[in-house]
C-alpha cells in the first residue's frame, strides 16, 4: 500500500495537482492555467503528468467555490461551463477503489496551514487568502468544518458596510468589497491615486511603503475590513487564531496592523482575549497540502 495521496487544486485561474507524503511534504507537482472553456482535459492532464504511473492510497480535492460536498459538485464562479459539475465522481472515474474527498478551497487552505503551516498549534482558526477576492475556511476543534453544504467559512462575503459596493456574490458591502485588491486600487484611484492604468495591488503596496497617503489608506480601510471579519467569525465560533495569506497579504503590516488595531477595537469579548494573528507560511503550496489532509 502506498503511502502517498495524490492533491487536487481546482481554481478560476490555475489548476495545480501534487503527491503528498505522510509528512504533508510535496514530493511531486505541475500546475497549468485553467482553460477558458471546458477544463476537465486539462484537469486530466495534470494529474497524469504528477502521478507518472506512481500508486496513490487516496485523492483530496480543493476546488474554488461554490462547492457541495454532499453532492460531490462544484460550480466554481470564474468557470461558468462547470455549473454543478460533478467533480469527485469525475475524479473517482480515474481512480476506482481509491478514496476521494472534495472541499472548497478555502476549507484546504486553511486545513494545511493548520497541518504544516501558521496553525499549527492551533484548535479553533480561521483561515483567509486575500488577494483578488476574500476567501477563508474554518479549523473547528482540530477538523475541518464545511457546514450543511461545504461553503462554511466564507468570511470574505461577512458584510462589513451595509451600504457600501456591490459584491460578485450578489450582496453588498462585503469584506471583499473593501480588501479584494482590484477593488483596493478602484477605491484608491476614485480617491485620487494617480497610477498607471496597469497598476495592481503590488503597485498599491509599494506606493504605500513609499508613503502615499491615498495607497496608505486603501491598506487602512483593507485592514479594517478584515479585522472586522475576523472579530465578528471569531465572536460566533469561539476561534483562537487568524490566518491571513494571499497577494494582498504580502504586503505586510500594511495589511497586518490595521488588522490587529481593529481586533482590539471589535474582540472585546473575554474569550477572546488571546485571539491571535499569524501571516500564512505556505503560500501556493496551502490548498495542496489541505487537500491532501482530507485523506491522511
Amino acid at each position: 500500500m502506498t503511502d502517498l495521496v495524490l492533491a487536487l487544486d481546482f481554481g478560476g485561474t490555475k489548476i495545480a495537482a501534487a503527491l503528498v507524503d505522510p509528512s504533508g511534504s510535496v514530493v511531486r507537482s505541475s500546475r497549468v492555467p485553467t482553460p477558458a472553456s471546458d477544463p476537465w482535459d486539462a484537469v486530466v492532464s495534470v494529474v497524469s503528468s504528477v502521478v507518472a504511473g506512481s500508486a496513490v492510497s487516496g485523492v483530496g480535492i480543493a476546488s474554488a467555490g461554490p462547492v457541495d460536498t454532499v453532492a460531490g459538485t462544484v460550480s466554481p464562479i470564474n468557470v461558468p461551463s462547470w455549473q454543478a459539475f460533478p467533480l469527485r465522481a469525475a475524479v473517482s472515474s480515474l481512480f476506482p477503489g481509491v478514496r476521494v474527498e472534495l472541499a472548497g478551497d478555502g476549507v484546504c487552505m486553511a486545513l494545511g496551514e493548520h497541518w504544516r503551516g501558521a496553525g499549527q498549534g492551533s484548535t479553533f482558526m480561521v483561515g483567509l487568502v486575500v488577494s483578488t477576492g476574500v476567501g477563508g475556511g474554518l479549523v473547528l476543534d482540530g477538523r475541518p468544518f464545511g457546514g450543511r453544504t461545504g461553503n462554511a467559512g466564507h468570511i470574505g462575503h461577512i458584510v462589513v458596510e451595509p451600504d457600501g459596493e456591490p459584491c460578485t456574490c450578489g450582496g453588498r458591502g462585503c469584506v471583499e468589497t473593501v480588501a479584494g485588491g482590484p477593488r483596493m486600487v478602484a477605491w484608491a484611484r476614485r480617491a485620487g491615486w494617480q497610477a498607471p492604468d496597469d497598476a495592481d495591488a503590488a503597485v498599491l503596496a509599494a506606493a504605500a511603503l513609499a508613503g502615499e497617503e491615498i495607497p496608505l489608506e486603501a491598506f487602512d480601510r483593507a485592514g479594517l475590513a478584515v479585522g472586522v471579519a475576523i472579530a465578528g467569525a471569531a465572536a460566533v465560533c469561539d476561534l483562537d487564531l487568524a490566518v491571513i495569506g494571499g497577494g494582498v497579504a504580502q504586503a505586510g503590516e500594511l495589511l497586518f496592523e490595521p488588522v490587529r488595531r481593529a481586533l482590539k477595537t471589535h474582540a472585546g469579548l473575554s474569550y477572546l482575549a488571546g485571539l491571535e494573528v499569524r501571516a500564512a507560511q505556505l503560500g501556493g503550496e496551502a490548498g495542496l497540502v489541505g487537500a491532501a489532509a482530507l485523506v491522511r
